[in-house]
């Protein structure tokens, strides 16, 4: 275990490592994931989205930081590949949600199951006030973050070196 950090610099220092650390063991998590399911990682974390409940494209895109267009693709695939579909909505009929398929929901289970164990033994040893606070910085840091792709998203694209 690392020593505590003795000012609050080095505690923000450390924090942010931590976030990095924990931020790319999840990229390569999703992608060995979505490898398994036959999807892309981005693909597979709007999946994700809309495991939760039907969203607009515009919604995904909001969530995601994801331009429209690039949700519409997202569909596209998600759909040929079984795991969505596209329904009308039941009030606005003009309104298209996605919609996640319950039965191809069940292969992702397996996959995720090991890493819900894991998390839910870590956040175990944690207070009920410390799991809130947990929470809410985990929301902020989320809401932080999507902005932050969005903006990258617009910025122009760096030429790296030819191989």
């Amino acid at each position: 275990m690392s020593t505590p950090a003795k000012t609050r610099k080095d505690l923000m220092a450390a924090l942010e490592q931590a976030l990095r650390d924990v931020s790319g063991t999840g990229v390569l998590f999703s992608q060995a994931a979505a490898e398994r399911l036959g999807l892309n990682s981005t693909d597979l974390e709007c999946l994700g989205v809309i495991a939760s409940g039907p969203a607009t494209a515009g919604e995904l895109a909001q969530a995601t930081g994801l331009t429209t267009g690039a949700i519409t693709g997202v569909i596209d695939r998600l759909e040929r590949a079984g795991y969505a579909r596209r329904e009308h909505d039941r009030v606005d009929r003009r309104k298209v949600r996605v919609r996640a398929q319950a039965e191809a929901l069940a292969k992702t289970g397996p996959i995720f199951e090991p890493m819900r164990r894991a998390s839910a033994e870590v956040l175990s040893r944690y207070s009920d006030a410390e799991l809130a606070l947990i929470l809410d910085f985990l929301t902020r840091a989320q809401t932080a973050s999507v902005k932050v792709v969005a903006a990258l998203r617009k910025q122009p694209k760096t030429k790296g070196r030819s191989r």
